[in-house]
């Protein structure tokens, strides 16, 4: 039994490969991380009026093709 860790460290780097490719840790998509994938167009024309990237009259135009549109 003199290779007896041989067999140990063989089996550890088997176990280690395993849960690796299993996902067991990998890392879930967070809804708050990207809310574009969740979000429709009309929430998203609003945000950006919210944040000041478009004016009044940009956000009623775009809003009145998506309303016309959908």
């Amino acid at each position: 039994m003199m290779y007896g860790w041989i067999i140990g460290l063989i089996l550890i780097v088997v176990l280690f490969m395993a849960v690796r490719g299993s996902g067991v840790f990998k890392r879930k998509p967070n809804s708050t991380e990207n809310p574009s994938t969740t979000s429709t167009p009309l929430e998203t024309l609003k945000n950006r009026y919210a944040k000041g990237e478009i004016d009044d009259e940009e956000f009623e135009k775009r809003k009145a093709e998506l309303e016309k549109a959908g």
